[in-house]
């Protein structure tokens, strides 16, 4: 009988990830036990602990994995046809249609109530996304496509946005939401980025209300 084959400690952690992923989007966040990950990914539970403190660390990692291996930035750095508004519309569009990213964030929602959590991807976005977003924001303005003098506070204020939007950070009911949508939407035009269309919108209902039927419709 043939030996099973051993796994290298890098194959075993991206086969809970993989494992995790899938019962995340499939099952639920919540609904997901660390047995169940375990159980899908063909090891003992204590394994889970050699390379996650928590399933909330798991969860995290996992935005973050999905994203560098999906980076919209990188896929519009280059389109040389594009000026820099035309750019952050295409980069927003291809967020929109990352549908597995789009799922596992609304799974992602409730983690963000513990501290540490919150505090840990509020950094990440201010390190990794705000240099990002101030290049193609610096590269319309000098392109003449985007007419504003708040190139820098918008950079920042836009990965930020999207906490501002969490009811489990500042609860909202859905109506509420749709309302500070409005805002921003508003906002970002007035600051000389308009870039929230009527597809964005669109977009936007539907995860306002996946996020809505997650937490509850109240505040």
């Amino acid at each position: 009988m043939a030996r099973p084959v051993k796994k290298t400690p890098e194959e075993w952690k991206n086969e809970i990830m993989e494992a995790a992923k899938s019962l995340f989007i499939s099952k639920g966040y919540e609904e997901t036990s660390v047995l169940d990950i375990m159980n899908m990914a063909g090891g003992a539970k204590g394994l889970f602990y050699h390379f996650f403190q928590s399933k909330e660390e798991l969860m995290h990692m996992l935005g973050n994995q999905l994203f560098f291996e999906n980076n919209p930035f990188e896929a519009v750095r280059e389109r040389g046809d594009l000026n820099g508004l035309q750019k952050i519309k295409l980069l927003l569009l291809l967020n929109r249609s990352d549908e597995e990213r789009n799922q596992l964030n609304i799974q992602a929602v409730s983690i963000l109530k513990d501290p540490h959590i919150l505090a840990a991807a509020v950094e990440e976005n201010r390190r990794v996304l705000t240099p990002l977003w101030l290049e193609l924001i610096e590269e319309g303005r000098r392109d003449g496509s985007i007419q504003t003098e708040y190139t820098k506070e918008l950079s920042e204020l836009l990965p930020l946005v999207n906490f501002w939007m969490m009811p489990s950070i500042f609860p909202a009911t859905q109506e509420e939401l749709l309302h500070k949508y409005r805002f921003v939407t508003g906002l970002f035009a007035h600051m000389g980025l308009p870039v929230f269309d009527d597809e964005g919108k669109s977009f936007t209902e539907q995860v306002i209300s996946g996020i809505s039927e997650k937490e509850g419709d109240t505040p």
